[in-house]
Parts: C-alpha cells; structure tokens; sequence
C-alpha cells in the first residue's frame, strides 16, 4: 500500500477509535430460553412477531421449543424460513414483506449467522422502507432504532448475535458486503445449549473457528481496549478446551453451552475493535462462490497470521501465552509461530481443508478489489494491503500458481 494511502487508513481508524466512546454501543441483554422470550415479550405487550430462520432449521424442528413458549403466552408469531447461507438482499425483501403483511412487532432471528443477519437487515428495512439494502452498506447508514429484536443463535460462531453487521450478497452482482450500525446490535441473545445439540460436526468446526477469528483479529488488532482484550482471551480460551469436545461429542452439554459463551465473547470482542483481512476476503469468496464464511476464516486465519509476520507478533505472541498455546518465557515470535500451528492442527483435527478449491485466477482481481473496498479503511489491521497485495492471498489460499 502507497505511503499517503497508508496515513489516510490509519488516520481514519485513529479518529473512529477517538470517537468510540461516543458512539451508542451497546451488549445484548443475556436470555437463556425459548420461555423467556415469551415472557419479555408478553411483558411488553409485543402479540405478533417474525421469526427468521432457514428451511433446514424449520424442518429438524428445533423451533418446536419456541413456538410451544409463544402459544403458552397467546404470542402470534409467522415464520420466514426461505433464508439461504450467505443471505440475499432478496431474502431481506421477502422477510420484510411478511413482517409488514401481519403486522408484527418484533423479529426473531432463529439459526445460524446467515438467518441473525438476514433478520438483522430486514429490521432496518423496515425502519428505513425508503433506502435499499445496497445503500446502506458500509458504516452507520441504518442509524434509527430497529424493532425488538432477538437473536437466537443455533451454532456457536458467527456472533451475529452481539454483533453490529449484517453481512448479505447481492445475487446479482455476487458482491457479499456488510451493514455496520450501532441499530443492529439484537436486543437480546439467547443462549440456549438445546438448540445446538446435535449439530453436524462440519458445521460445529467451522463455525467455531468462525468463533476464533473473531477474538484473534480483534486482538492482533489496533483498536483494542482492555475489555475486547478479555473478552478475545476468554473467547480464545474456551475454543481450546471445548471446540473439540464438541465436535467429537455433539451432545456434550458443557461443551455446547462453553462454545455458546465463546462465540459471544469474541462476538463482543470485534464488534468493538473490528476485524481485519480474513473477513475481507472471506466476504469475498461467499459472494462469488458461496463459500461458508466460517470454513473461508478457518482455511484463511493461518495465511493471514503468517503474512502479518512481525506486525502481530507481538499481540499474537501474547495471545499464545494468555491461553496457555505457548510458554511463559517463550519469545513473541516463538509464541506468536505456536500459536499459528495450533491453528492449523485445529483445523487439521476437525477435517478442515487447507486450501479452497475452484477459486479462478479470471476471478481475483474483482475479488481483491470488493476486500479492499471493504477492509480500508475501516478494518484497523497490524498491517495495511492494497488489492495488489491482498489478490497474492487467492493464490495462497486456493493453491495456484500465479
């Protein structure tokens, strides 16, 4: 990256993190049941609401819990299960249109990130029926208070649940981009163990590493506070003891619940202090080839963490020691490189690939371009690529020769 364009990204980020303070953020409020979303809405006289999911959620009937805690308390509620991975501004469009159709007057978003993210930008379609779904992307262009929304989340990864983004695709542009605003911080998460129980082992590695790029960008990064910071640690933590135990065990409860607790920390963690160029090109790779975003960060996290070399050493070396990946007396590069390996035998242990297949050179450029666009200047990374530099990442990652 050019040496004025540099300044400006890190000027930018310099004043946004002046300004943060300032700014309306917020925690969800911590529910831990189907009952007691009943009950707070009940409380608040909310009779009608919508609830997004997806069709493979809808038919395992994991929303049978919900609905039964809706109908105890007289609570009408309309289901919009069409959302698809990686959610379309159409899927917006048809969640929006249910929602005004029956009146409702709160939003559940019930499943994995895509169905929170989906229910997320459908909230602020609402609110904002004037402005499409591609204007608002970028930063704070919702800015006005969204309905009652609760977030329930089935996998333990995403974080969409404390998060501010909404991540959807324009399926006609393939261009995946995120809504950031302080509006879409859900009202409420729910962490309820039962509703994870069971999940594929695929879907419980991913999007646990899902989990830990969230804590480790925000840490590595240059935004952080001493609240992100132990919230990227505890979330780190908890990823080492449990994320495995998960996996080999789908019905270990103390697992399940531990990985709930991770997601949102490190959820809490990056919503304050952002992420960085994994999530760029993960975004990027979704929107053009559908590629999960929790595998795209788990086969990415490593490359990036070794291209950053010296840049985040010493955060990643710090990391290391703090979750016991490396010893106390170990050197910031020793530690930070452990740290790296570990990564990968996670991902190795859980049959995650090294490499994403099917990527095209043809395809790179456009990709680099909607990375960077995203990343600069917002993303306060160790260091700062340009789309030049970031297309040598798509050949790393999808092993090709240039």
């Amino acid at each position: 990256m050019n040496v004025l364009r540099k300044i400006y990204c890190r000027t930018f980020q310099l004043c946004f993190r002046a300004a943060r303070p300032f700014l309306p953020s917020r925690e969800p409020e911590i529910l831990s049941g189907m009952p007691q979303i009943a009950g707070v809405l009940a409380d608040q006289g909310l009779m009608r609401v919508l609830v997004g999911t997806d069709k493979g959620i809808s038919s395992r009937g994991l929303l049978d819990g919900l609905k039964a805690a809706l109908e105890d308390k007289g609570i009408e509620y309309v289901v919009y299960d069409g959302t698809v991975p990686n959610p379309t501004v159409e899927n917006v469009e048809e969640a929006r249109r249910l929602y005004l159709e029956h009146k409702c007057q709160a939003i559940i978003g019930f499943g994995g990130g895509s169905s929170m993210d989906c229910a997320k930008a459908a909230g602020a379609r609402i609110v904002k029926p004037h402005q499409s779904v591609n204007q608002m992307k970028g930063l704070l262009k919702v800015m006005k208070k969204l309905p009652p929304l609760f977030a329930v989340p089935t996998t333990a990864g995403t974080g969409s649940e404390t998060t501010l983004a909404a991540v959807v695709v324009d399926e006609k542009t393939r261009h995946k981009y995120p809504i950031n605003d302080f509006s879409l911080i859900p009202r409420y998460a729910v962490l309820d163990y039962h509703v994870t129980l069971g999940l594929p082992q695929s879907i419980t590695a991913t999007t646990g590493m899902d989990a830990l790029t969230h804590a480790v960008e925000a840490y590595i990064g240059r935004s952080t506070t001493r609240h992100t910071r132990a919230m990227a640690v505890e979330a780190v933590g908890l990823i080492r003891k449990y994320l495995k135990r998960a996996y080999d065990n789908g019905q270990d409860i103390e697992a399940r619940t531990n990985m709930l607790r991770a997601a949102y920390c490190a959820g809490i963690a990056f919503t304050q202090s952002y992420v960085g160029y994994v999530h760029g090109v993960a975004h990027s790779l979704g929107g053009q080839y559908g590629v999960p975003h929790g595998l795209a960060n788990a086969v990415l996290l490593p490359y990036f963490l070794e291209e950053y070399g010296e840049s985040c050493a010493k955060r990643l070396g710090r990391l290391a020691r703090k979750c016991g990946i490396a010893k106390k007396r170990d050197s910031d590069v020793l530690a930070s490189q452990k740290f790296i390996d570990w990564v990968r035998q996670m991902n190795d242990s859980m049959n995650i690939p090294r490499h994403i297949e099917g990527i095209c050179k043809e395809d790179i450029p456009k990709m680099a371009k909607n990375a960077d666009r995203e990343s600069n200047p917002l993303y306060p990374v160790p260091r700062e690529m340009s789309a030049g530099e970031l297309e040598k990442m798509y050949y790393i990652v999808g092993n090709l020769k240039a």
